[in-house]
């Protein structure tokens, strides 16, 4: 089974506008489905993540105007950094500084410290989860509002009165949105409402058909068709010619090779495509290849010259 391969990106572990707009040029470049980045505002690990976050769609409103075919987006944006009405109104504008190529995944947020860092507000778990339901039906319900009409929506944390819903996106009805995690109830039943992508993150092959029954099954319960649903997984990549550009390319990053192979997309190019046949043998159509050396674009040309190939 083909699966089409995404490049991702963490830019809060420190990397500047310009360096994004590089290796986004060299995704588009290469042939790549799309360029996506993190919506984070503090590094995780020992890394001192200098010179500090870039904002996400601040960012790629810039790499819109830059860019001319490559799909842009996130993975994800929490619902705890922006209000739902300016979060829309701010999407849509970069859908149409793009000419219709932006993508929203939208999530509850789960790093706290990165919100006491800069004085964001982190609510209980639950209170997150509520406030991305609102978040999902405000932001899809102001998209997909016919022009000349309002929208109003009263939920849990926010309530839209009279909205006239504008600006629309370029995309028709909608930009496609991104829902994804490991959550038995609330994530599925979120995902089959409002997502047209369901995703998992970091997880190992074996998980893949289980999230994907699960998210399948609150479809049918939603009297939704499993078949609108793409299904994506997102892995850290560290590919190399030979085992010696595999263990430097590991060590650039701060990991080792085998534990990358374990949880990764990582190896020589023959054992990354194997990896990635299996993950399309579970049932991913996409993956989102975690870069997390942004400075190594010979990384990128290797798997668009030998990996890409083989595997769409």
């Amino acid at each position: 089974m083909p699966v089409t391969l995404r490049i991702f990106t963490e830019p809060q572990m420190g990397s500047t506008y310009e360096s994004q707009l590089a290796i986004a040029r060299e995704t588009e470049a290469l042939g790549f489905d799309a360029f996506f980045r993190s919506d984070h505002y503090l590094t995780m690990g020992e890394l001192p993540g200098a010179p500090g976050p870039t904002d996400s769609w601040v960012t790629l409103a810039g790499l819109a105007r830059e860019t001319s075919t490559v799909r842009l987006g996130t993975l994800v944006t929490s619902a705890t950094f922006r209000l739902p009405g300016p979060l829309a109104i701010a999407v849509a504008e970069v859908d149409a500084m793009s000419g219709g190529r932006v993508e929203l995944g939208l999530g509850a947020g789960w790093f706290d410290r990165e919100h006491t860092a800069y004085g964001i507000p982190f609510p209980s778990t639950g209170e997150r989860f509520e406030r991305l339901e609102d978040q999902l039906a405000i932001v899809t319900g102001l998209w997909t509002t016919p022009e000349g009409e309002t929208f109003s929506y009263e939920g849990r944390h926010y309530t839209v009165a009279d909205s006239p819903a504008l600006p629309k996106p370029a995309q028709r009805p909608r930009p496609p949105i991104i829902v994804g995690g490991w959550g038995a109830k609330r994530t599925p039943r979120l995902a089959a409402a409002y997502a047209d992508e369901f995703n998992v993150a970091f997880g190992p092959v074996e998980a893949v058909p289980e999230r994907i029954a699960t998210v399948t099954a609150a479809c049918e319960t939603a009297g939704r068709d499993p078949a609108t649903m793409t299904w994506s997984v997102a892995a850290t990549v560290c590919c190399g010619a030979d085992e010696a550009e595999v263990e430097r390319r590991a060590a650039a990053i701060g990991q080792a090779p085998d534990q990358l192979r374990k949880g990764g997309v990582a190896g020589t190019v023959s054992e990354v495509v194997d990896r990635l046949g299996a993950y399309a043998e579970a049932g991913a159509q996409r993956v989102y290849l975690q870069v997390l050396d942004t400075a190594d674009l010979d990384h990128l040309r290797l798997i668009a010259a030998d990996v890409m190939p083989a595997v769409s």
